[in-house]
């Protein structure tokens, strides 16, 4: 039988760290860090890990990869394009360390059969499906209707372990981006994270009239797509009537820090989640930022249709309480998990 012990991710916003110990093998799903400033798992007791895999590249679920030698340097799995984006955080993991898993269907993670489908959370981020022991599946963060990131139908299994990041949240994404659009000005600046919504931002407010400038990071999401939006690498380059989508990075020096620090007293709209001790929760206390929900996580709907789709009999909430839940709580009360280790 399955064993998942959570050392961090259970009962709130908190970095993802889950241990799956599976056929014999121990496996990390998840090494993240914040979204609080300096918020990282507690790994006293875990010991060595077999292997680690890493959902998608946002930091809250690779920003602790560092910790990789205290585990015993084990092969970590994940996408191309997860790998290929830790250097944007400035996180740094040997190349012989990195086995590739593909976006979608079946594959091997060391000698365990898996498969994998696309999260429609980020840009290569994936969910990952372990076949023994009646099947455990890990969704990391993820979404139904995100626009441009696709979402890939996961397979039954007996543990799942779901995103409630929302609670009982179920508006739609459309009134959102109408509810955005309406509070955007000139001189705003909206932060994203990289490989994740900024490029279905970027295409929803096009689409509304809107003209968003972009930093070169989603202007390489963008794939091509919408040519003719602008491109801005420095504040210098940005005009006080401008309209900014740009990645953050949460390190110094990128472009949003540095907007934030521009002589143009620029204004901030956070989309996401806002961690007490952030500098988004200083913006807004300040009255230099506020906050606008867009959906890029599961709506309430989505928790009941994945537990149908998959036929849990064990449901884990990460990411959130359930306690903020109540309808979802009484509505998958007889499968719901909300202990440090299940079963």
């Amino acid at each position: 039988m399955a064993v998942l012990t959570a050392f961090s991710g259970l009962g709130g916003k908190s970095p993802a760290a889950f241990l799956l110990q599976i056929a014999g093998r121990r496996i990390l799903l998840d090494l993240g860090e914040g979204p609080t400033p300096g918020q990282r798992p507690d790994l006293t007791g875990i010991g060595r890990v077999d292997a680690i895999f890493l959902s998608h590249a946002h930091i809250d679920h690779v920003g602790a990869i560092d910790l990789w030698p205290d585990l015993g340097r084990p092969p970590v799995f994940a996408s191309r394009a997860t790998f290929d984006a830790l250097p944007l955080l400035d996180l740094h993991l040997p190349p012989h360390a990195q086995h590739e898993l593909p976006l979608q269907g079946p594959a091997a993670l060391l000698d365990l059969p898996v498969s994998t489908g696309r999260n429609g959370h980020a840009a290569g981020g994936i969910w990952l499906h372990l076949q023994p022991e009646g099947g455990a599946l890990y969704m990391g963060d993820w979404s139904r209707r995100s626009g441009l990131l696709p979402f890939d139908l996961p397979p039954p299994a007996d543990l799942v372990i779901t995103d409630l990041s929302y609670g009982d949240r179920d508006q739609t994404l459309v009134s959102q981006v109408l509810e955005l659009a309406a509070r955007i000005t000139p001189g705003t600046v909206l932060p994203v994270p990289i490989l994740g919504r900024g490029a279905d931002m970027a295409q929803r407010l096009a689409a509304l009239g809107l003209t968003p400038v972009l930093c070169p990071q989603i202007r390489a999401e963008m794939q091509g797509a919408l040519p003719g939006l602008r491109c801005i690498a420095t504040p210098a380059e940005a005009r006080a009537s401008d309209v900014i989508i740009a990645a953050d990075t949460e390190r110094p020096g990128d472009l949003v820090a540095r907007l934030i620090d521009a002589p143009q007293s620029w204004r901030f709209i956070f989309t996401g989640h806002v961690a007490p001790g952030s500098t988004a929760a200083a913006l807004i206390a300040a009255g230099r930022g506020s906050r606008q929900p867009r959906n890029v996580h599961p709506r309430a709907r989505d928790q009941i249709w994945l537990a149908e789709t998959t036929g849990a009999r064990h449901l884990i909430p990460a990411f959130g309480a359930l306690d903020a839940a109540p309808g979802l709580t009484r509505s998958l009360a007889a499968i719901w998990h909300s202990d440090r280790t299940c079963p």
